[in-house]
């Protein structure tokens, strides 16, 4: 299996955060449609209500009925809107603190690579052989 450094791994899981957070994006969205949908039928059934056309005054209890029903399913939608919201905020939290992990990660990584570059330099410049042998008399 090949080892993956920290950076690598964080990333890998701000890739699979990012995704939640797009996933919690879209439930949000799919809520709010769906409430613009509720007051729109609720902004019919009002208009419904009070119309003078005698149509409309023999389904005035149904109307009333659905009303009540629309304005429900609002609150609902409301309070699932709250929901999302809040676990939007939290997905959205916990991406940036993996992004900030994997950003200082990398910079870890970078200076560890560079002061080991510095310290095969300093091995080579002053490098003995290994056997005395190999020496010039």
């Amino acid at each position: 299996m090949v080892e993956k450094n920290r950076s690598q791994k964080l990333k890998r899981l701000l890739l699979v955060q990012r995704h939640l957070e797009r996933m919690a994006e879209n439930d949000l969205a799919e809520t709010s449609r769906q409430r613009v949908e509720v007051n729109a039928a609720m902004d019919d059934v009002i208009l419904a209500l009070g119309s003078m056309d005698p149509v409309h005054h023999a389904f005035s209890q149904n109307y009333a009925d659905r009303f009540g029903r629309l304005s429900i399913k609002d609150k609902q939608l409301t309070g699932m809107q709250e929901i999302h919201e809040m676990r939007l905020a939290r997905e959205r939290a916990k991406g940036d603190r993996f992004e900030e992990s994997m950003n200082d990660a990398l910079e870890a990584e970078r200076r560890e690579a560079d002061d080991n570059a510095v310290y095969d330099v300093i091995d080579q410049q002053f490098a003995t052989p290994a056997s005395s042998k190999l020496r010039n008399p």
